[in-house]
């Protein structure tokens, strides 16, 4: 699994560094050989990474970061998607690999003392979709953060959250839950335990996210609308900001109502990705299907 997570890790970098490459020359229009030049591959070798890491080719994976698609999505969403929570609180179930996420949301006292008398572990580690800090707690997961610049500025931003807390580094317990989360043959009925710090208000909305199943998009009044606060759009967009857990608690899936990715805290590309991905994956499932 080791070496799977950093080739996919690689790959993830590769293909971030194309799509990046053809937003600054849009106009340009510039061709699969000019893309692959451009990250130091050839034609054919680009080829084999986009469907090692996605399972379709570059052209195709490029379709779905299109504004079209995006409004496409946003259109077929049912408006009820949210409306039914699960039964067991802050859960999430992936349809890829049956990571059931089950999440622990901190008292207000501890909220107050923000990490008083825990211990966090963390690592640094690959993923299929570049870097991750994790953070560990004996209660569960408390942290995991994509990295968007370096990874000590990410370690600096759970600490933060956690400003009294003790941390301490353990890379070989945090890798372990890397690879559950990133397992393709996750163990059903195993939870991956979360212990969430947050308001009430952001907590409803996390809970609210965990709701929109891979493969869907929604807006963030859509979000709002459907935790009864139809006026709080804002406090939504700071709420799914402020996610302790990326990927996890699926920020990426809410957009602007126009379409446009909207920010994400680990970079708007990195968003786009994450959705071109998740948009192949179902892809795949309904051509298997």
């Amino acid at each position: 699994m080791k070496n799977n997570l950093h080739c996919q890790a690689r790959d993830y970098n590769r293909i971030a560094h194309a799509i990046h490459y053809l937003e600054d020359h849009v106009e340009d229009q510039p061709e699969l050989d000019d893309l692959a030049a451009h990250v130091g591959l050839s034609t054919s070798h680009l080829q084999r990474v986009f469907s090692r890491w996605a399972g379709i080719s570059p052209k195709r994976f490029l379709q779905f970061l299109t504004l079209r698609h995006s409004r496409q999505i946003l259109r077929e969403s049912g408006q009820n998607l949210l409306d039914t929570t699960h039964s067991s609180g802050l859960s999430s179930v992936s349809r890829l690999h049956d990571l059931y996420l089950r999440c622990e949301a901190m008292t207000p006292a501890e909220y107050r003392a923000s990490g008083r008398g825990i211990t966090i572990d963390y690592g640094v580690h690959p993923t299929p979709f570049g870097q991750c800090v994790i953070g560990l707690t004996d209660r569960g997961l408390c942290g995991f953060l994509f990295v968007k610049d370096n990874a000590e500025q990410t370690l600096h931003a759970l600490q933060r959250n956690w400003k009294n807390a003790k941390f301490r580094n353990d890379d070989q317990r945090t890798k372990a839950v890397c690879r559950e989360i990133f397992s393709a043959s996750g163990t059903p009925g195993q939870p991956l335990c979360a212990l969430i710090k947050g308001t009430s208000f952001q907590i409803k909305v996390w809970e609210a996210l965990l709701n929109i199943p891979m493969g869907e998009i929604v807006s963030y009044q859509f979000v709002a609308e459907n935790i009864d606060q139809p006026k709080s759009t804002r406090a939504v967009a700071n709420a799914i900001a402020s996610n302790p857990l990326h990927y996890l608690i699926p920020c990426h899936r809410v957009i602007q109502s126009n379409g446009m990715p909207g920010g994400y805290r680990a970079g708007p590309l990195r968003k786009k990705i994450l959705l071109g991905w998740e948009a192949a994956q179902m892809e795949s499932e309904g051509t298997a299907s």
